[in-house]
């Protein structure tokens, strides 16, 4: 995932690329010495830090690179297509939970054939790419949700930021946010995988489970959400907020509160007042596992085995410690790799809340749900909907969700 987890697996296209994709197919420059490399950082020209890395790793495997970046949205589809037609690129990195798809699609290789190294990979962010017990590509970096606060506002409330610690402690902090003629906290739960990812924290933080969407803990959660509103404490508008006008309420620096990622910090800093961040607190304590976005190095099937060989070492020069940290600065990402995580919060100390949540982060994929994980997903963020608009009650609601993610195949 680039900025936010814009992502509609493409399941159905996957089964028709199957074949296709067994029959090895990839793109014909490899056999002229050009290796292709499609990825989803447009705003990422030759000129960038990463387009360098990505031409360097070529270099050190002895081949030339072409490379072309899509939107993510885009770069599912083109992938799915392109492996219908024999020219799906040489490496793909593409959003993490699209890689259950597309390996259960026979579209990549694993890691055991590539010779990709995930030795040194954090095993909560492997996950995302482990199908029923083989691992496909391995992740770039990681992106995760947060609370960020504004800290003018807490103090005009009386509110610590560090006596938020759980449900309860967040619940009284929001009542005197609002006493004070404050606006509380502002988050996305707009109808679209957007809303299932920042739902996802508080549904985790409950001790609920993606097999079971109507089990006491989801519905705690939900209940949760739907107070704020009912309470005033967050605005009717993030039934249709997106986490890009979920952070521009923010911005206009009214609220308390606002669950948001990695990606924002770099508008944080411009947002012309003085900001902190906490973990997403668990209804009991602790922070709440979020899931984790970022994007994953992969191989597709190649024509001959040589070409896998040489597009595993571009691969893995793409994820090495030696070479992933410049990349992930330009990413806003947390490393995947522990050793470099450390070099993060040594240069930048305000990482360290981001390098913690992305430590108990879940892959949306993970737990051995695959590609069931849009079958649960759609419907869950139907739930929410239904729910935050008065349409049903958060128990009816989940236990609709769960009868459709459990009827769909």
């Amino acid at each position: 995932m680039k900025r936010h987890p814009l992502i509609r697996l493409l399941s159905v296209a996957v089964a028709a690329t199957t074949l296709a994709a067994c029959s090895a197919g990839t793109s014909p420059t490899a056999d002229t010495g050009t290796y292709t490399v499609w990825d989803p950082y447009p705003q990422f020209d030759a000129s960038s830090a990463w387009a360098k890395v990505v031409d360097k790793c070529g270099a050190d495997a002895g081949v030339k690179i072409a490379r072309q970046a899509f939107d993510t949205t885009d770069l599912t589809s083109k992938v799915l297509l392109a492996a219908q037609q024999n020219t799906a690129p040489n490496v793909l990195v593409v959003d993490n939970p699209v890689v259950s798809t597309l390996a259960e699609g026979g579209v990549l290789k694993s890691t055991a054939d590539t010779g990709l190294d995930t030795a040194q990979v954090a095993p909560n962010l492997l996950a995302a790419g482990d199908v029923k017990g083989q691992v496909y590509g391995v992740p770039i970096g990681a992106n995760t949700l947060a609370l960020y606060y504004n800290k003018a506002v807490l103090t005009a409330a009386g509110v610590d930021p560090a006596s938020v610690r759980d449900w309860a402690t967040l619940d009284a902090a929001l009542a005197k946010v609002h006493a004070a003629g404050k606006k509380g906290i502002t988050f996305s739960a707009i109808g679209t995988e957007e809303g299932s990812f920042q739902f996802l924290p508080w549904f985790w933080g409950a001790g609920a489970n993606l097999t079971d969407l109507a089990s006491a803990g989801a519905v705690s959660a939900l209940a949760q959400w739907k107070s704020w509103l009912d309470k005033g404490y967050a605005p009717n508008s993030v039934v249709g907020n997106t986490q890009t006008t979920s952070w521009q309420e923010f911005a206009t620096g009214e609220y308390a509160f606002a669950e948001n990622g990695t990606w924002q910090l770099q508008n944080a800093k411009k947002a012309g007042f003085d900001y902190g961040v906490l973990p997403i607190p668990a209804r009991s304590g602790g922070a709440a596992p979020a899931p984790t976005g970022g994007e994953f190095v992969t191989v597709p099937a190649q024509r001959s085995p040589d070409a896998e060989k040489t597009a595993g070492r571009i691969a893995s020069c793409l994820t090495s410690p030696a070479n992933v940290l410049d990349s992930d600065t330009a990413l806003t990402y947390v490393s995947a790799v522990p050793s470099v995580q450390e070099k993060q919060v040594a240069a930048q100390p305000e990482l360290k809340v981001w390098v913690d949540a992305v430590k108990v982060a879940k892959g949306r994929t993970g737990d051995n749900l695959g590609t069931r994980y849009p079958r649960i997903s759609e419907p869950l963020w139907g739930a929410v909907q239904a729910a935050l608009t008065g349409a049903k009650a958060p128990d009816a609601a989940l236990a609709a969700a769960q009868a459709t993610a459990a009827s769909a195949k």
